[in-house]
This record gives structure tokens, sequence and C-alpha cells, in this order.
């Protein structure tokens, strides 16, 4: 379901060192379907000055797309009804100007570079916080954003990738274990643990 933001990101005034205020359109596209983290991004990014509108699928975002292309878009590869690459895609056909970042939890060469090619600005493995997401779209052309100042540590990227493996076999333990290609029992064990810092 498409939704537009309703909060007062029009009247927002802000500092002339952000980079964001050199952008007279700061409308933003989030194409996810997981919408827990796309709410939290979505607030994330509306305090951070951009008008944001959020869409669940391929279909909706291509509508997005199409009714008013966005300056901004953070996309998900992976969607519900097919891959996000078809949004960013009609994106730089409809705007070729826009800085669109694709976002995974399955992450390779491979579609980074495919990702690339078909116009992304850049691309960033899940899960990526709005701080993040703000650099990489606000860096220049042909440079990289600056690195995080307290990036996940290894072990916590870790515990996220099995965390999601788990809720996308439907939190079946044999089935992400088999998935996973780890034994039942150490999945097992991370699971009854807290996330790691």
């Amino acid at each position: 379901m498409l939704t537009q933001s309703v909060h007062t990101a029009d009247a927002m005034t802000l500092p002339d060192n952000d980079p964001l205020a050199a952008f007279a359109d700061r409308s933003l596209l989030i194409v996810d379907d997981d919408k827990p983290f796309s709410t939290r991004l979505a607030r994330a990014m509306e305090t951070r000055g951009y008008h944001v509108q959020v869409a669940e699928s391929v279909a909706e975002g291509v509508s997005a797309v199409e009714a008013r292309a966005p300056a901004f878009a953070v996309i998900d590869m992976r969607l519900g009804d097919g891959n996000g690459l078809d949004v960013i895609a009609r994106l730089k056909e409809r705007r070729p100007d826009a800085r669109g970042v694709i976002l995974t939890g399955y992450g390779n060469i491979a579609t980074a570079v495919t990702a690339v090619k078909l116009g992304a600005f850049d691309y960033l493995a899940k899960p990526a916080d709005a701080d993040e997401i703000h650099g990489t779209l606000m860096a220049q052309p042909g440079e990289r954003a600056d690195p995080p100042e307290n990036p996940m540590s290894a072990d916590r990227v870790r515990w996220e990738h099995i965390q999601r493996v788990y809720e996308l076999c439907g939190r079946n333990v044999s089935e992400t274990a088999r998935r996973l290609n780890m034994h039942r029992r150490t999945l097992q064990r991370i699971l009854a643990k807290r996330a790691p810092r």
C-alpha cells in the first residue's frame, strides 16, 4: 500500500552545512516490504528533511515513479512481487538525475554491479541505518560515502542475517539451519542469545 508522508517536512529549514539544503526537491521514495523497517526509516529520513513516500512492492514503486519521479530513492532488492532493480531502472528512465540506493540482505558483487549499471547511485547491505543511507544519498558522484562512525560489529551483522533468514523461513529452526548450512543446536543457541553489539 502506497503511503504519503503526513509530517511537516515541507516547513523544515535545514542548516546551511547540511548537504540536503542544496537540493530544492527533497522527495524520497522508499520501496521495501519490511513494514517495521520502512516505517522507522521513513520517520528517520523525515527528521533529516526529506519528503517521504513509502511503497511496499515493485508495482507500487513503479506506479509512484510514474506519478512523480522522486529526487531520491531507497529500494530493497528483493520484494514480494519481484526485483527492486526494476524500480531503479524505471526511475532512471523517468529522472536521470535521481539518486537511488539499493538495499539488500543478499549482497554480492554481481548484484552490486548490475544495480550500478541500471542507475543505482550506490548499494548498501541490510541492515543499513538512516545515517548511512543519508550519507550515501548525499555523496558526490564517483565518491564513496564516509564510513559510519559506529558500524555494526561482524558478530552483529551475522546475527542480523541469521534473524532475517529465520523470519523468512517462518521461524522454522530446522529449515533455517538447513538453509544456513548450520547445525540445528548451534542455531538454537544463537537464537536464544541477545543480539551482540
